[in-house]
């Protein structure tokens, strides 16, 4: 009666209840997988395709195709056996590489129409797979479907082209049920919400074929599918494709979230099978519209992306690293791994980003000045004393690891000081190609792990934003001086020229006035009072002459040529002086006169000479003793013999 009960109760649940995230039935039973129905024409062929594990005793297993009748299973060939009526029309080879193996007949009559199980080992012990062959007296026949057989947790892709008539038409893919054919994704940019991330359409060449991958396969994507253009059911084309999910043991299994706190790293890892050293790699952000690619192996880089994104190549276990730092919250999403050759990747990833501290901190831009000493810094937690520590130089082809310090070598070097728990990076003399991105990184057992980014900028000393004055001031931090080592801030400048108050400024302002005005102001008194002195001794010792309407001043020095003559003879001496038509005016002058105007003519011109010194010196030692160094210099020279 409690079994009853239990079967009723089974009988009752939804049929999309039957849907749970586990293997199958038939997975479990039989991992034999290959077509439901093989049709074929009369004195026709037909090949069927069987799949299975390629384990090591699967690959060396007896493989054949037995006629289902009742429940027993007759063998029409198999490894090393061939039934009587099917000889020479009958072929069975194995293809462990490609896992499957594959039984071809010729010359088809009626009566090879039946059911029929392709397997491994014993005939009817589990590991096998029903198949139902038809045979048509005359064409058409059904087209087969396409078989896949896919790894759990891998990525299945199919092509499909329908002409270049169907390139204007809705391009889908869609999973059959009983309800119809669930859409799963279209040209038109709908997706199924379970398979947001995982699916992907891609237009292809020539026009009117596309192909669509879907990634993270599981137990439950098992089925029939149709790709086509048009409306499926109604019109346009469409192609039938048999899916079949197994799982492979040795497969790796990978996260397919992770989880990155803002301003910190996360870390994907790809798996390529096999990694082939001529296709090209690479990491994209799935969209729904295509796949936006961020790197590849080959150095592109997507802009915006330089210095936070750097993929790694493991060839020894055929996988691909790639980290992205500075993590923000429009870097969520799923990001996915393809290669140009085959079309494929095991492994696409959510990225989520939350809230918190990055683990790893330090300055994330550093500016310097050519030649001087920086040093990078990168303190960690304790959670990460065990782990190795490294500093590297980020390019567009990964980051090349920094030699350790104590080696000894020219290079900049990476040195942990364990007490303080801070990675350093040092650069003795900074050159300007030392300028870039540059990671702070951790790693255990060659795994990589959470990463952080500098960008190190090198200015020269032209291009410097320091002001001259302010480097000569007070070195104390307190004043901004610049740090040893060359490191500086905009913050730290800024600071140091900030005046103290309000006030300072303008008392500094009236002391630079007066030490420039007050040495000017006493070099043009100098100067005045010099030029008074001697023009009052020319006046003096000027005589006064008028002639008609002219009034002029006569120098004595004017008759300086006449005192050769009055000292060698007790003559009068006289002088015509031409005044205009005939007239003459005539002085005469005696011997002692003449020596009179010879003194008073020394003197004045000793006392001008004196004073004209005097003036100098003063402006000398003024100069010297102005603070302001930058005063204006008057030119001063003595004055000359006018007419």
């Amino acid at each position: 009666m409690i079994l009853l009960a239990f079967l009723f109760l089974l009988s009752s649940l939804p049929a999309g209840s039957g849907r749970l995230r586990h293997p199958p039935k038939a997975a479990i039973s039989s991992p034999v997988f290959g077509p439901r129905q093989v049709h074929g024409v009369l004195g026709g062929s037909v090949t069927v395709k069987c799949f299975y594990p390629a384990t090591p005793a699967n690959r060396h297993a007896r493989k054949y195709w037995c006629r289902q009748v009742g429940f027993r299973c007759t063998t029409v060939v198999s490894t090393d056996y061939v039934a009587p009526a099917y000889q020479d029309r009958i072929s069975l080879s194995d293809h462990p590489e490609a896992e499957n193996f594959q039984i071809n007949i010729s010359a088809l009559v009626l009566e090879d129409a039946g059911t029929f199980q392709c397997g491994l080992g014993v005939n009817g012990r589990g590991l096998s797979h029903g198949v139902t062959l038809s045979v048509a007296k005359a064409p058409p026949v059904p087209e087969a479907a396409e078989l896949f057989y896919v790894k759990l947790r891998s990525t299945w892709s199919v092509s499909c082209s329908f002409g270049k008539d169907t390139a204007d038409q809705r391009r889908y893919l869609c999973k059959k049920e009983k309800e119809g054919c669930r859409n799963i994704i279209n040209s038109y940019q709908e997706i199924d919400p379970d398979f947001q991330g995982r699916a992907l359409l891609t237009f292809e060449k020539p026009p009117g074929s596309f192909s669509v991958t879907m990634t993270q396969m599981d137990w439950e994507d098992t089925g029939l599918y149709y790709c086509g253009a048009g409306e499926y059911g109604k019109e346009g084309k469409s192609k039938e494709l048999d899916v079949f999910v197994y799982e492979d043991k040795n497969f790796p299994q990978l996260k397919t979230t992770v989880t990155g706190k803002n301003g910190s790293s996360a870390t994907f890892e790809c798996l390529y099978d096999p990694l082939r050293k001529s296709s090209t790699r690479i990491w994209c952000k799935w969209r729904l519209q295509g796949c936006d690619k961020i790197i590849d192996n080959t150095g592109f880089v997507k802009f915006g992306y330089e210095g936070r994104v750097a993929m790694f190549e493991n060839p020894e276990n055929q996988t691909v690293t790639v980290i992205l730092n500075q993590l923000q919250a429009k870097d969520e999403g799923f990001y996915w791994c393809l290669s140009n050759e085959l079309k494929e990747q095991q492994l696409s990833t959510e990225l989520k980003v939350v809230k918190g501290e990055p683990a790893l901190t330090g300055p994330k831009e550093v500016e310097a000045r050519v030649g001087s000493r920086v040093n990078l810094t990168c303190s960690y937690p304790c959670k990460y004393n065990s782990y190795e520590k490294y500093w590297c130089r980020w390019n567009s082809t990964g980051c090349a690891v920094l030699p350790a310090q104590e080696q000894g070598l020219p290079e900049p070097g990476a040195s942990c000081d364990t007490a303080s728990r801070t990675a350093v990076l040092s650069f003795e003399a900074l050159q300007e190609d030392d300028e870039g991105w540059y990671w702070c990184g951790v790693k255990r057992n060659g795994i990589l792990g959470e990463t952080m980014a500098v960008e190190l900028r090198v200015s020269s000393g032209s291009d410097a934003k320091h002001s001259p004055e302010l480097l000569d001031l007070d070195s104390s931090p307190e004043l901004g001086a610049v740090p040893p080592g060359g490191a500086y801030s905009d913050a730290e400048v800024r600071k140091g020229a900030l005046p103290e108050s309000s006030s300072s400024d303008e008392s500094h302002g009236s002391n630079t006035v007066a030490l420039v005005l007050g040495p000017l102001a006493g070099l043009i008194l100098i100067a005045v009072t010099a030029f008074a002195i001697v023009k009052y001794r020319q006046l003096k010792r000027s005589d006064l002459v008028s002639v008609g309407s002219y009034r002029t001043n006569i120098s004595m020095s004017d008759f300086e040529n006449v005192r050769d003559l009055s000292a060698s003879n007790r003559v009068k001496e006289s002088q015509e002086t031409p005044m205009g038509g005939d007239e003459f005016i005539t002085t005469t002058d005696t011997q002692e006169s003449a020596a009179d105007t010879m003194k008073a003519k020394r003197s004045s011109k000793e006392d001008a000479e004196l004073t004209y010194s005097s003036f100098l010196v003063t402006s000398e030692r003024i100069a010297q003793g102005s603070s302001g160094g930058d005063g204006a210099v008057l030119d001063v020279s003595p004055p000359q013999d006018q007419l």
